[in-house]
């Protein structure tokens, strides 16, 4: 398979060369990610400054492109400038941090497989939870599996897999869920400091973890220590009230 990886952490991550050294071996890979880390950039795209492409090589590890854009820029040019076709899959990852519930609409990394779907390429985002994590190179051995899985069944047009790792080594997970995305509120609350002028100022906290619920939620799931896959939809649309809507009888005065 063609294999594009890219990631919302920069193109120096550890987390996206730990995917390559995985994949490369037995696919045809090339990088393309931002040229620092965007974070929690969402679906942004650069509009008002000019974006531009560096070749980078780092140790021969192959095709690598360094982009000053977001996820989605990447993505973008990727698709329409760096490859010569569109790839088989986009993998975006390995993000330090999971990326669960409503907390995914924040995500340079869901954005990034998020505008790859919107290509027709069958895509995943993958994190692995804890902010310095340490089993990369497990999440990136599990990510081989679902690479076969993909190539043999596809992906729904506009459908792509979300999936969440536990940091911890293989041995001590208990196993995969299919699961539903959580839509109550994940983010950190933000907390109230003050610095040393006495001046008021505030930061996002921690996500507080979720024990208990329905086990196939996947924030549920991921404090129970399974890893998480949730097919994630680009179509926004509520069709169920769709239908109720056209009903609405609304004037246009």
């Amino acid at each position: 398979m063609k294999i594009l990886l890219c990631n919302d952490d920069g193109i120096h991550a550890e987390g996206i060369w730990a995917l390559h050294k995985h994949l490369a071996g037995q696919h045809e890979v090339v990088v393309v990610a931002p040229d620092r880390e965007r974070t929690a950039a969402s679906h942004a795209i650069t509009l008002h400054a000019p974006i531009r492409i560096n070749p980078i090589s780092i140790n021969g590890k192959g095709k690598a492109y360094a982009v000053s854009g977001t996820p989605a820029d990447c993505i973008k040019l990727a698709v329409t400038e760096i490859l010569d076709g569109k790839p088989d899959l986009v993998i975006s990852g390995i993000n330090p941090g999971a990326n669960i519930g409503v907390d995914i609409n924040y995500s340079g990394t869901l954005a990034a497989a998020r505008e790859a779907t919107f290509y027709g390429i069958p895509a995943l985002a993958v994190s692995i939870a804890g902010r310095t994590p340490s089993f990369y190179a497990n999440v990136a051995d599990f990510i081989k599996n679902i690479v076969k899985k993909v190539s043999a069944k596809g992906l729904p047009k506009g459908t792509l897999l979300n999936i969440n790792v536990p940091d911890l080594p293989m041995e001590q997970l208990r196993g995969v869920r299919f699961c539903k995305q959580h839509t109550g509120l994940m983010s950190g609350g933000l907390e109230k400091r003050t610095d040393p002028r006495n001046r008021i100022y505030y930061w996002y906290g921690p996500n507080a973890p979720i024990a208990d619920g329905d086990p196939e939620l996947d924030a549920v799931a991921l404090f129970n220590n399974y890893i998480s896959i949730s097919p994630i939809k680009c179509d926004m649309t509520d069709y169920k009230f769709f239908q109720s809507l056209k009903e609405w009888d609304v004037p246009l005065e």
